[in-house]
């Protein structure tokens, strides 16, 4: 963190000097904007935490009740979304909070007993190596008031406008004429009390929820079907017997399905009741379920142990059910490529399904850190309007792979397990939801999302250079040493959720001084060609780094490495002062395992070029977008390929924009 660049400052780091105008806070709702987004849910307030961080951007978030969400539903709090918390620098509190999911076993009806059950099996809940990041339960409710706090500490001081709902959203003809929403006043209860505005905007965003306003406004609709099968939930302070209880516990008895999760706290536990299924078109389950009548399903799936609720925290009774809309923008199918869109849904409002693969809350905040940095690269004029089609494109596909991904695990979970004394009954074999539960993994840990080539995303003719850095993945994040102060890092962890992209480079065999060093003619056309990303695509008088934050990663060892003689760029001057940023440079070096020992499953012998297989001989260039996805695998030699990626979606600085 680096917060002395303009001068000596006292006090929190974390919270930013105020951007002119903002010291008195953000003010009132004003009549127009540039974003609004319409909801404070997981996708809401990740995008409300991204635009904070560009001041310059009016943006506003309404919600319709009058503060906070108290209770959150989701708490499963994928690898993948931890990461992205370390990039809006909340990881740390996070996981301090946080129940670490560590191990899951399996429970099945026993041989000796089929009416109670056993332990079959018992796994580490994420395989070595998948991230240095774990599986964690937060309620949903703790993270978003992490999310609004960081927005609230930023120089935009972004607060949510509680307490207007919206009632639908007028798109004008004119496709540089802004978008008006329509709010209307709400009461304590966060129902209307028939008082109403309007706000002009840019651009809007409906985080609004299964039932979104924003969504019908705009002609989509959820499309898919109900499983017709019920589930409770309660979240409890439990007395029992059962050994398993501060362990994730997937079980299936002779009564029905029961999932376990220990939640943060240290005593709270979530359970998903299987309350079997439901009569089609039977609609009436929310209002006949009591929570006694999910406390005494899941006493007897628990069977021979015991479970006593002595307090509850929150219980709710859903139908299981995937949907997914046909389109997360405005813009008709027809018309893509034509017109440029101007509001967008984001979350439940695109996508639903069951809760018991931990995927919804995760899902939604990927959705909006795909979209926030397009946002803001079009609205500061970096990037066309065009650009803002590639998150519906993108996310799509992600969303259908989910509800493909919460079919098959929703079937496996709610099956009843075959008995071995009688074949002919069906089910499953009790080692069968182990097996589907070890094959993903990598779903369950947010890591499977893989981008298609785009405009967004490269091919991969050149993936041999660095095939652990799988382009269209996200950046998969290994150790190294900061050359400047000796300090041992996870590399992926310099990545701010600031919209700038990331050039790792990392150096070929010669050294970076040499005349022969491939990294060092990258970074001197980097630094000095008219053609350089770097020098088109950075706003005149803006530091270097505002868009493209270069960071080299050396073979040599830091106590090697002359700092005096690095070339210029890995170096530049910063602030008014035109202080030196040491933070540009790092070492791949072997660490006698002080930091590589906290990686799961990784050998101290092992750097980060053996770790992700990059070419030691001729080294690799990765470029990561904003979103920490890998964009494009180069060689160190590749100026021009670099180049012409950037500029099929990048405004040159130098002339007017359009």
């Amino acid at each position: 963190m680096q917060y002395h660049l303009d001068g000596y400052r006292y006090g929190d780091p974390t919270i930013e000097p105020a951007a002119p105008g903002r010291d008195e806070g953000q003010g009132p709702l004003p009549e127009e904007v540039d974003v609004l987004i319409v909801g404070t849910g997981p996708a809401g307030t990740v995008l409300a935490a991204q635009l904070a961080e560009f001041p310059e951007i009016t943006t506003r978030v309404v919600e319709r009740r009058q503060g906070p969400l108290p209770v959150g539903q989701a708490d499963g709090v994928s690898c993948r979304t931890v990461e992205m918390f370390d990039a809006f620098g909340l990881a740390t509190t996070l996981l301090d909070e946080a129940y670490w999911v560590n191990e899951t076993t399996f429970w099945s009806p026993s041989s000796q007993d089929r009416a109670g059950i056993t332990r079959t099996g018992q796994i580490q809940d994420v395989a070595d190596g998948l991230s240095e990041y774990p599986h964690v339960i937060v309620n949903q409710a703790r993270m978003q008031e992490m999310l609004l706090a960081k927005a609230s500490k930023s120089a935009s001081r972004l607060e949510v406008d509680y307490g207007f709902k919206a009632l639908g959203v007028d798109i004008p003809e004119d496709p540089e004429a802004r978008v008006t929403v329509t709010l209307e006043v709400t009461d304590q209860d966060g129902k209307g009390t028939g008082t109403t505005r309007t706000v002009r905007a840019r651009y809007v965003v409906g985080c609004d929820g299964a039932r979104s306003v924003i969504r019908t406004s705009i002609g989509r609709s959820l499309h898919g079907d109900a499983q017709n099968h019920a589930w409770g939930v309660m979240d409890i302070l439990p007395v029992t017997d059962f050994p398993d209880v501060r362990k994730k516990a997937v079980m299936q008895s002779a009564s029905g399905s029961l999932l376990q999760i220990p939640r943060e706290g240290g005593n709270l536990v979530r359970y998903y009741v299987d309350l079997g299924d439901l009569p089609e078109g039977d609609r009436s389950v929310r209002e006949r379920t009591t929570f006694e009548d999910i406390l005494a399903a899941a006493q007897r799936a628990l069977h021979p142990y015991t479970l006593d609720a002595k307090d509850v925290a929150w219980w709710s009774v859903y139908e299981v059910g995937q949907r997914v809309t046909d389109g997360f923008d405005d813009v008709p199918a027809e018309s893509v490529g034509a017109l440029d869109p101007r509001v967008f849904i984001a979350g439940d409002a695109c996508h639903t399904h069951s809760a018991k693969a931990g995927q919804g809350m995760n899902v939604s905040m990927q959705d909006t850190y795909n979209l926030g940095w397009k946002l803001a690269a079009v609205l500061q004029g970096r990037s066309p309007k065009s650009l803002l089609a590639t998150y519906s494109g993108e996310r799509q596909k992600i969303a259908r792979e989910l509800i493909d991904f919460d079919k098959r695990w929703s079937k496996m979970i709610g099956s009843k397990v075959s008995d071995p004394n009688d074949p002919e009954s069906g089910g499953v074999a009790a080692n069968d939801v182990e097996a589907h539960f070890v094959a993903g993994g990598k779903f369950t840990a947010g890591l499977s999302t893989v981008y298609e080539r785009s405009l967004l995303t490269g091919g991969t003719e050149h993936q041999g250079l660095a095939p652990g850095f799988e382009v269209g993945t996200r950046f998969h994040s290994a150790p190294v040493i900061r050359v400047a102060d000796a300090k041992p890092e996870q590399l992926g962890h310099v990545h701010e959720a600031d919209g700038r992209w990331r050039l790792y480079a990392f150096g070929d065999a010669p050294a970076v001084g040499s005349e022969d060093s491939a990294l060092g003619a990258l970074l001197e056309f980097l630094d000095t060609s008219e053609q350089s990303p770097v020098r088109r695509f950075t706003p005149s008088g803006a530091p270097d780094d505002a868009v493209f934050d270069v960071r080299a990663i050396l073979q040599q060892e830091h106590h090697s490495v002359d700092l005096n003689a690095l070339p210029p760029f890995l170096l530049p001057a910063k602030g008014r002062f035109g202080l030196r940023d040491y933070e540009k440079v790092f070492s791949s070096e072997r660490t006698n395992g002080h930091l590589l020992g906290t990686v799961p499953g990784i050998q101290v012998t092992q750097d980060i070029y053996d770790l992700r297989g990059i070419d030691r001989e001729r080294g690799a260039l990765v470029v990561v977008r904003p979103d920490q996805y890998v964009a494009q695998v180069l060689p160190l030699g590749a100026h021009t390929e670099l180049a012409d990626f950037f500029a099929a979606f990048m405004i040159d600085q130098g002339v007017e924009k359009g």
